[in-house]
């Protein structure tokens, strides 16, 4: 086994979902894992010294929801790419999402991934396989060997699923295995070919509309099969007000459901839209203010239980047709702890709260041991410096995909460095600094 070396954090403040430290710590890490906070264990001798005097120290984030593209879609990004990213904005922990031409149907496809990333090392990588045979809503994969390979759970994405019957039979399987399913609630009959919020504005500008009802439907139908198979559940990226009354209502009857929102929907709404911009083309489509209000409140109120990225890089010409023909999707790894950050600016979240959901609780969710700063725990974490004001621009981003509309927001707070169970595979500093 590879020997890490040991090494002490020094003078850093340190941050979690559950404390905000005042005073200031050392962290003691060896062979991957943090030995000690604070105190210095007995016969430690230190082989590295990081001084992070006004740095916090956080631990590195996970995030639920990253489209990776390779293998398969390369042509728009690769795990490579996307894991040096990932590494640059404090990610550690990513999950890799199944789509049509990037298929998770079987143990060779998981190992294939790992493969891949573990020529660069960035990011762990937590593969959430098929629900179904290539996605297509019919046959169901198996579920057995996926959770044999480590996959951490089963979707469908995006993709339709042939009927309840299927999603039904799903759900009991993934249950025997412990698996939980995670759920993007989409009726297709009724969003048609939509590409926006159905309303005012998508009248005004003349672009087919998707119903909250799209969503609303088919989270109700799957609450339902929930509370018939008790199959631990994921919804995904919810976007509307009634989703967040949906997934309050199932919580209190006692279901093993938890749910999240992309930080986009947060911070855009129906209104970006106007100028056909086609970045902010996502899907679920972005809704109104009074949506994105809920889901901030949702939030507050332990209702929604993780922020992710819903990270989805596309290569320029993607974004370029008008809007109805452009492909949904924001290349959001870059901006996942920024706009989280931003909730605390704003008097939304608190720190701790906002730090909790995009470390500790998509770990729970995740069932991996990550999210926190405990002795014992995987040294994956990142130094944080809180002073610096930056706007964020595309060319500085590490993303193979460019397409954000955040392009020229201004921020609070840098990334420093990154660490990847005890290893550095990110820095902001030149060397020696």
């Amino acid at each position: 086994m590879q020997r890490h070396e040991r090494k002490v954090i020094k003078n850093v403040r340190l941050l979690d979902g559950q404390h905000q430290a005042e005073t200031l710590s050392h962290i003691y890490i060896e062979d991957g894992k943090i030995l000690a906070i604070t105190e210095q264990p007995d016969f430690f001798e230190t082989e590295q010294v990081i001084d992070a005097k006004g740095l916090w120290a956080m631990p590195g984030l996970v995030d639920l929801a990253c489209y990776l593209r390779d293998p398969g879609a390369d042509h728009k990004a690769s795990i490579k790419s996307e894991t040096i990213a990932a590494a640059s904005a404090g990610i550690t922990s990513l999950c890799f999402l199944p789509e049509p031409k990037v298929s998770v149907n079987s143990a060779a496809n998981v190992n294939l991934i790992n493969e891949i990333n573990n020529r660069t090392s960035k990011a762990h990588i937590h593969v959430i396989g098929n629900l179904t045979q290539d996605l297509k809503g019919t046959a169901l994969s198996n579920m057995g060997a996926l959770k044999k390979a480590s996959c951490v759970g089963v979707s469908n994405g995006l993709q339709p699923i042939k009927d309840l019957h299927t999603l039904y039979m799903a759900m009991q399987y993934a249950a025997t295995y412990d698996l939980t399913v995670f759920i993007h609630p989409l009726d297709h009959s009724l969003a048609q070919k939509g590409c926006v919020h159905q309303g005012n504005v998508a009248t005004r500008v003349g672009l087919p509309g998707i119903p909250t009802a799209a969503e609303t439907a088919a989270l109700s139908q799957a609450l339902s099969l929930v509370a018939a198979t008790q199959a631990k559940t994921h919804f995904c990226r919810l976007s509307s007000a009634e989703s967040v009354k949906l997934i309050e209502y199932g919580k209190n009857q006692g279901l093993p459901i938890t749910a999240d929102v992309a930080a986009h929907q947060l911070f855009l709404s129906e209104m970006d839209i106007k100028d056909f911009n086609s970045l902010c083309h996502t899907m679920p489509p972005l809704r109104t203010i009074r949506d994105k209000e809920a889901l901030r409140q949702g939030l507050v109120d332990g209702i929604i239980d993780a922020i992710c990225s819903d990270h989805q890089p596309h290569e320029i010409d993607a974004k370029l047709a008008p809007f109805q023909e452009t492909e949904p999707g924001i290349s959001a790894l870059e901006t996942l702890l920024p706009l989280s950050l931003k909730l605390v600016e704003e008097g939304v979240l608190s720190l701790p709260q906002a730090i909790a959901l995009v470390t500790e609780n998509p770990a729970k969710i995740l069932g991996i041991p990550a999210g926190l700063l405990q002795e014992g725990q995987d040294a994956s974490l990142l130094l944080f410096d809180p002073k610096p004001l930056w706007e964020l621009q595309a060319e500085d981003m590490l993303s193979a995909g460019k397409n954000t509309p955040f392009v020229g927001y201004g921020f609070a707070g840098r990334v420093i460095k990154t660490f990847l169970a005890g290893k550095m595979v990110y820095s902001r500093l030149k060397d020696g600094e």
